[in-house]
């Protein structure tokens, strides 16, 4: 058998990368097989949409108001203030609901998430499943993966509404915005596959963050430090695939969906 040479200077920072991304084929294929764990996929969804719902709702109203701040500012000196609704709610159901959604299930139930099976980890648990022939995979990161993306996607809608009530109290109560016109602008440059895109973007950026948070906690070694310094790391690889994903997916629906004309 011909040895593998080691990996160089070069390449050494792609191990990681390639490493994460096989574990990603391997959740998914472990996806279709039975039998399939639906009790602890209703637990993390329990756990998920627990401690992500207040926190999601209530970093959204703010989103709402700083683009309706900033977008009545503008229009305002552009002469086109009724337009702000319309404006506002697109950012809003494309870009700040999914946005804000992620971050929160990928900083709160991600990182205990990865905590959880990091310390599994380090006590030698997930060995012991491995040996009893019962897979890691399919028996606890699979049912984790799919509440992280599923919740995401419910609590999309939740934060969308949130946010864009949040944008029209600010706009109307703040900025002295007509209620008529913000209400009437929603049709005119918003539209229905704005909405579709915004639920797939948390849905794939709830994926995501699951498969981080799963493949770090796994991972975890070095004891009770290799735990914390895996919890971190899925935290920040987390948010930089989210913002990377948001880019690739908000390009192509550009080029397949044309923005709505006035």
């Amino acid at each position: 058998m011909t040895a593998v040479a080691p990996p160089s200077a070069l390449t050494r920072p792609l191990v990681p990368v390639g490493n994460l991304f096989t574990f990603a084929l391997e959740v998914f294929a472990a996806m279709f097989r039975r039998p399939f764990q639906w009790r602890e996929l209703s637990d993390q969804a329990w756990f998920v949409t627990r401690v992500s719902l207040l926190p999601a709702c209530a970093i959204t109203i703010p989103f709402g108001a700083v683009l309706a701040l900033q977008i009545g500012s503008l229009f305002g000196q552009l002469g086109a203030r009724s337009f702000t609704g319309a404006v506002a709610v697109v950012g809003i159901v494309q870009q700040a609901a999914p946005i804000a959604t992620v971050v929160i299930v990928a900083g709160a139930a991600g990182t205990a998430v990865a905590a959880d099976l990091g310390s599994r980890k380090i006590r030698d648990e997930l060995d012991a499943l491995e040996v009893l022939g019962i897979s890691v995979v399919q028996r606890l990161v699979v049912p984790r993966v799919i509440a992280m993306g599923v919740v995401a996607c419910l609590l999309n809608a939740v934060t969308t509404a949130v946010g864009t009530i949040g944008g029209y109290a600010f706009n109307v109560g703040v900025q002295g915005g007509s209620p008529g016109a913000y209400v009437q602008s929603f049709t005119a440059l918003a539209q229905l596959p704005d909405l579709y895109v915004g639920e797939l973007k948390a849905l794939v950026f709830g994926l995501l963050a699951g498969i981080v948070a799963t493949y770090q906690g796994v991972n975890a070694k070095g004891g009770p430090q290799g735990v914390g310094n895996g919890v971190n790391q899925s935290v920040v690889v987390s948010f930089v695939l989210l913002f990377l994903a948001n880019a690739i997916l908000t390009a192509v629906y550009y080029q397949l969906v044309p923005p709505k004309g006035l």
